[in-house]
């Protein structure tokens, strides 16, 4: 006999589930352990006779060949039933849960966890993969387990897979009229008794803007359906988490007590917070049942534990905007639009001389003035001087409380009597959304693969994640930024390297480290960075520091050092970006760290992770970075960001074939548009430094070309169009890919020992493709080093004059008979990079020649040399060079062979008086 048992208080889910194994196992039957919840009570009472149930006292345990428990891990929550884990003859015992946190007490043989809304959903899995159908019964069940543990798909823990699981039981003929009646069946008469004396009795605190609430309901008997008291309860009176207590006494004198759990709160979990009491359930919803303990001392010590795990809310301090753009009341309309065209604000702050809050002006009251031809007229006519404040202390909370209140979409923040920052809706909203990605607290599997989606680590995971030394400087770091009030954060590559990392190894040791100081406004100086830099230099004393550019960033390095090997560390001070024209030098101002994400490249690379409490290892991912990596696609931050700077066309190529991911289509499309409209033929006419079409450009094309994947790389620049931001002409066609080829197997062969810099010759190649008149200008506008510069200015005439040698001689004696030495006094004049670039772009007969004078002429001497000249009785004078020469050339063509050979050509040709 093979049974399914359902934990005591059978919940809708555990019957579900059981159902379901019952068409995958044959002839199995069902047990509920103890008892039901009063809706599956009630259901049973209609429809108990089409599922396979058996009463527990009705079990034979002499017969019992396996055993599959549903919805639990935990022995004690099978009643009576957890007497039969111990029968010798049982050689099965298999779990399906979905209840991750658990930690489970049955000796199974086979455990069936995944991370689901409903257990349900695991059992429907099962049966689509074996193609079994359901009757319309069976059906309705399941898709009552699911409903009713996913809150019909709206909990927090809902999966993609509950959803689809759902609606394939409504393909099997689920009844919904069925499920919407015992989804929410009513409470009962007893119950709602018990709703009027709770409402009555409830009591609360605010912990962390949080309302807890707590109500203890005394009774004569076990109440059945609390748990639809304690949602009616929650829904009623608006709170955030609640325990509900119910005490009543036992046949045999002993008090009972019964404790359900309600939390809206993201961060607690119920089911951690309720285990050491023998409960169980999950984060949201949870329960426990004692017997004979004082109700006060539990409930004070659940208040203790909700008090210390419920997270700190997030204040002004860390959503503000710092310092704020502020413009005087004397601006006028015309001036304060193109303000906040170039920080792409919706609003701006009206302040007086001595940095005096007056009002707020926003873009609708600017777009209006506008309309109505007041461009010129000061912008204190249109201002709002009735404003709602807020200080760097309000929470989350109040925050938002104010903005649905009073509708207001920006709010000034005020610390004594100055103003500090400012408050949008969008960074509400984003920080809102932050809270509900991290309060899912569990990795989900995707609808589709099985692949698991990507998290951000806990503080413990980041830890177990990166070497220790690299773990105990970011501490260090953390420890001295929080000693002068700022926020430290890791941004960056080194926090996208972080999150793909596949699983904690303790050993990845990140070579470039970017770090960011927002406490702009905790202090009055810019360089905050530097100073933080300079803090850790007196605990690093073997790293060189670097402070550099106007704004004041500094960066510490080792060499080889025996643990931090060659680390390199940026640490600047929050900021934000304008770019005065395309492809410029941004222009750069203090501001806060989500600005300072804002003016990054890509969304993976737009993330930070802080270090300093309260909320250490919190993620800050503002634009969907997380979700990017998991699609593993590169997308832009905003339309314009390749139009302010091309290198990031070419930084996300690079990304894309260095991660293996794909360029998102909309992304692509602003690339082709940039590239399309001419805006980088317009920049360089119009202005006469464009860093990011030479300098910048010059470091991504380095980057591209000295790494492993520089080809398809190039292919992919090529099919955007990209390769015009080095020349308008530039494009990738099967000529130059050929000659690219020919360009690696010269590398190769000569030179194996890479004394040549090969990212440069290949750079190099690309431009040598280009018309003759075109190659040193691009050369030159790249910054590239002199001897390329004159190379590329040089190479067409040298081609040419190759070239025409190589073919006069062919023409006066035949292509085989071409002497050695003709074809070496020709090419010794250049270097071998030279003759590389000639060769890759000639035909193949005078790619042969140089081929062999590479290979094997210019590695031929002369026999002799000038101490066996002064030997045979030679002056020694300027004839030797030229004796020497000749010499060679006999040795090349095969003339001279050996030492008496040439002592004969010597004497022949140059015979001694």
């Amino acid at each position: 006999m093979d049974l399914i048992l359902c934990h005591t208080t059978a919940d809708f889910d555990s019957l579900g589930a059981a159902v379901g194994l019952t068409r995958l196992l044959p002839g199995s039957k069902i047990v509920l352990s103890g008892g039901s919840h009063p809706p599956v009570r009630d259901f049973l009472a209609l429809h108990r006779d089409e599922y396979q149930l058996m009463e527990r006292r009705s079990v034979n345990p002499d017969e019992i060949r396996s055993l599959i428990v549903v919805d639990t891990q935990q022995r004690d929550r099978i009643g009576k039933a957890a007497e039969w884990l111990e029968l010798p003859h049982i050689k099965k015992i298999i779990i399906y849960d979905h209840h991750q946190e658990q930690l489970g007490d049955i000796p199974a043989t086979e455990i069936n966890i995944s991370p689901v809304g409903a257990t349900t959903t695991l059992i429907v899995e099962q049966l689509q993969k074996q193609h079994i159908s359901l009757t319309a019964a069976e059906a309705t069940v399941m898709a009552l387990g699911i409903h009713v543990d996913t809150g019909s798909l709206t909990f927090d823990y809902t999966t993609p897979r509950d959803a689809l699981a759902l609606a394939w039981l409504m393909q099997q003929g689920a009844s919904l009229s069925v499920v919407s009646q015992y989804v929410d069946p009513g409470l009962s008469p007893q119950l709602q008794q018990l709703l009027k004396v709770s409402l009555e009795k409830i009591q609360h605190i605010y912990i962390r803007g949080n309302k807890i609430a707590w109500v203890n309901l005394k009774t004569d008997n076990f109440v059945p359906g609390l748990s639809s008291l304690a949602s009616q309860l929650v829904e009623l009176t608006e709170i955030d988490a609640l325990l509900l207590f119910n005490e009543y006494a036992l046949a045999e004198g002993e008090s009972r007590l019964t404790v359900i759990g309600r939390s809206q709160i993201q961060g607690i979990h119920l089911n951690e917070l309720f285990q050491p009491l023998g409960g169980g359930g999950h984060s949201q919803a949870a329960s426990l049942n004692l017997r004979g303990v004082n109700s006060q001392e539990i409930l004070n010590q659940l208040l203790e534990g909700i008090k210390a795990t419920i997270p700190y809310p997030p204040i002004t301090r860390d959503l503000m905007s710092s310092p704020v753009r502020t413009i005087r009341p004397e601006t006028t309309i015309a001036e304060a639009q193109r303000t906040l065209l170039r920080y792409g604000h919706s609003g701006l702050c009206v302040a007086d001389a001595q940095g005096q809050l007056l009002g707020i002006i926003s873009r609708r009251d600017l777009d209006i003035a506008l309309h109505h031809g007041f461009s010129h007229a000061p912008v204190k006519g249109y201002m709002t001087v009735n404003m709602r404040t807020i200080t760097p202390e309000t929470t989350l909370p109040e925050i938002e409380s104010v903005m649905v209140t009073y509708d207001i979409g920006r709010l000034p923040v005020l610390e004594n009597g100055q103003l500090v920052g400012i408050v949008t809706r969008t960074d509400v909203l984003r920080q809102l959304h932050q809270e509900q990605q991290r309060g899912r607290g569990k990795e989900e599997q995707s609808g589709g693969g099985g692949q698991k989606n990507i998290k951000s680590p806990t503080l413990e995971e980041l830890h177990s994640r990166l070497a220790p030394q690299l773990w105990q400087l970011l501490t260090k770091a953390s420890q001295e930024a929080e000693k002068r009030g700022w926020h430290l954060y890791l941004v960056g590559g080194a926090v996208r390297d972080l999150l793909l990392a596949e699983e904690a190894s303790g050993t990845l040791l990140i070579k470039d480290i970017d770090l960011v100081v927002d406490g702009f406004h905790k202090t009055a100086e810019v360089g905050a960075g530097v100073e933080l830099a300079k803090a850790l230099q007196q605990l690093y004393p073997t790293a060189r520091l670097e402070i550099h550019g106007a704004f004041q960033t500094a960066a510490l390095l080792w060499h080889k050092d025996p643990e931090l090997d060659s680390l390199w560390v940026d640490i600047a001070t929050a900021r934000t970006e304008f770019y005065p024209y395309p492809a410029a030098n941004p222009e750069v101002e203090a501001s806060s760290i989500r600005q300072d994400l804002y003016r990054r490249d890509f969304t993976i690379n737009a993330m930070a992770l802080r270090l300093t409490p309260p909320r250490a290892g919190e993620l800050l991912d503002f634009f969907g970075g997380l979700l990017d990596l998991q699609a593993k696609q590169i997308r832009v931050l905003h339309a314009n960001s390749f139009i302010e700077d091309p290198t990031r066309i070419y930084r996300g190529v690079r990304f894309a074939m260095r991660l293996g991911f794909h360029l998102e289509p909309q992304t692509e499309e602003y690339i082709r548009y940039a590239i399309t409209s001419g805006v980088y033929d317009r920049t360089t006419r119009e202005n006469s430094k464009t860093p990011a079409l030479q300098t910048r450009l010059k470091t991504e094309l380095k980057h591209i070309l000295e790494a492993p994947y520089w080809k398809p790389a190039l292919q992919l620049l090529g099919d955007l169009g990209a390769l015009q931001c080095i020349h308008p002409t530039l494009k990738i066609d099967e000529e130059l890919l050929g000659q690219l080829r020919l360009l690696e197997r010269c590398l190769r062969r000569f030179d194996s020992q890479q004394t040549l810099i090969h990212w440069q010759m290949r750079l190099e190649a690309l431009i040598a493709h280009l018309a003759a008149e075109y190659r040193g200008h691009v050369a030159k506008n790249l910054q590239l080093p002199e001897d390329s510069i004159n190379r590329l200015y040089c190479i067409a005439q040298h081609q040419q004059k190759v070239n025409k040698n190589i073919s006069s001689l062919e023409a006066e004696g035949g292509v085989d008979e071409v002497r050695p030495s003709q074809i070496e006094q020709l090419l010794r004049q250049y270097d071998v990079p030279m003759l590389i670039l000639i060769a890759v772009q000639s035909s193949r007969g005078v790619r042969r020649k140089i081929w062999q004078y590479l290979t094997v002429w210019r590695n031929i001497q002369p026999i002799l040399n000038g101490n066996d000249l002064r030997k045979l009785g030679y002056k020694p004078g300027p004839q030797y060079r030229q004796m020497l020469d000749d010499l060679l050339a006999a040795t090349l063509d095969g003339v001279v062979c050996n030492r008496d050979e040439a002592e004969e050509f010597l004497a022949k040709h140059y015979p001694q008086l």
